[in-house]
């Protein structure tokens, strides 16, 4: 690509921000709680080279026609974003139905489309051998596995969630979430958990979840100062998850020092 086929090519963007996909750190996830493929498609078309994943949340895949929904995967995977079910889906499987019932829905899970499926305990806990057993059984049915740890009620601390990542790694999880409602209180980050999971874990493996309006006493700029503060904390090549299709565009200005922040500040140029 020339710099004339870019509007305002001359403005350079950090050289720490990964501008090639697949990329292997700064990823973004997006969450998808029931797009309408037109508007998924106008999304991607927009902003695709900036969204690396894309989460089909909850258990909205139970609610799709089956050809709708195989068309909205292939349109994912044609811009090299890889959708994956959320892992909610999984736990109310496993609650409603128990372990005998997952071999179904991993297979199930490869018929529909999905490559990759998310194992997570936010709602239901699972126990370090349940959790080992289900991500175990996933790679071993032929899906990619990412992890989620934490919970969306209990409050656990750093070392608690390390030892879980740690397990999902172990089973073969390619890459970990940390759930968004154990990384804030009050509206702001947990510094003391945020810097225990940094140096214990390899965060090109982590991706850090946002919090969103499901999460109690939750507001829009807490949303907001959540990204402002994991861009200015991690720097810009930061996994970041559940990013809402409308902002994808902007959360990639702000990765860039393109956004309402504005560019750290090393002097004007004369």
């Amino acid at each position: 690509m020339t710099i004339k086929s870019i509007p305002f090519g001359f403005v350079e963007l950090p050289r720490e921000r990964s501008q090639k996909k697949p990329r292997r750190t700064g990823l973004t996830m997006m969450a998808d709680f029931g797009l309408p493929l037109r508007y998924a498609t106008d999304t991607v078309e927009l902003a695709g080279s900036y969204i690396d994943l894309a989460k089909i949340a909850v258990g909205t895949s139970r609610l799709y026609d089956l050809a709708y929904l195989r068309r909205k995967l292939a349109m994912y995977k044609r811009h090299r974003i890889r959708p994956f079910i959320g892992g909610q889906f999984q736990e109310y499987v496993y609650a409603t139905y128990g372990a005998r019932k997952l071999p179904a829905f991993m297979a199930e899970a490869k018929r529909v489309g999905f490559e990759v499926i998310e194992i997570s305990d936010n709602c239901v806990p699972l126990s370090d051998k349940e959790r080992f057993d289900q991500i175990r059984l996933a790679v071993t049915s032929g899906l990619a596995v990412f992890g989620e740890v934490g919970s969306k009620d209990m409050k656990n601390d750093a070392g608690l969630l390390v030892h879980q990542a740690e397990i999902c790694f172990k089973a073969g999880a390619e890459l970990v979430l940390v759930e968004a409602a154990e990384l804030i209180a009050n509206g702001k980050p947990k510094m003391k958990l945020i810097n225990g999971i940094r140096k214990a874990l390899d965060m090109d493996k982590v991706l850090i979840e946002l919090p969103g309006p499901w999460i109690s006493n939750v507001t829009l700029s807490a949303v907001e100062d959540m990204k402002k503060f994991l861009v200015a904390e991690f720097g810009p090549d930061v996994n970041i998850a559940n990013v809402l299709p409308q902002d994808m565009f902007e959360t990639e200005a702000l990765r860039v020092g393109l956004g309402v922040v504005g560019p750290k500040f090393k002097g004007v140029k004369s």
